[in-house]
């Protein structure tokens, strides 16, 4: 894993562990590979995955893995590009239908 994403998923699990005025890891999307902070690969398999993510409606969740998707990119802690190809990815996730199950690995 390159150094640069490594430094992006620590800031992340760091970010969400600062007391009370947390919030879920703010994600924007983006269309340009270009302007990404990673290339994020969605997979089918939780084994494959460097992250389970859990995909909330609401900023104030504070635990790892959980993202919450933003209307502007100035808001986002992190802009991602999910690409089609895994060889691309710089992050491999895999999307959880619950909250506890949400984690990354690094």
């Amino acid at each position: 894993m390159n150094s640069f994403l490594l430094r992006l998923c620590i800031s992340l699990l760091f970010s969400l562990g600062t007391p009370l005025y947390a919030s879920a890891a703010q994600i924007f999307i983006t269309n340009y590979p270009s302007e990404a902070n990673a290339k994020v690969y969605v997979t089918k398999y939780q084994s494959e995955a460097n992250c389970i993510v859990y995909d909330t409606q609401y900023s104030s969740d504070n635990e790892p893995g959980v993202w919450f998707y933003t209307k502007y990119k100035s808001d986002a802690r992190a802009v991602i590009y999910y690409t089609q190809y895994k060889s691309e990815a710089d992050l491999i996730v895999y999307f959880t239908k619950y909250k506890s199950d949400a984690r990354c690995r690094y």
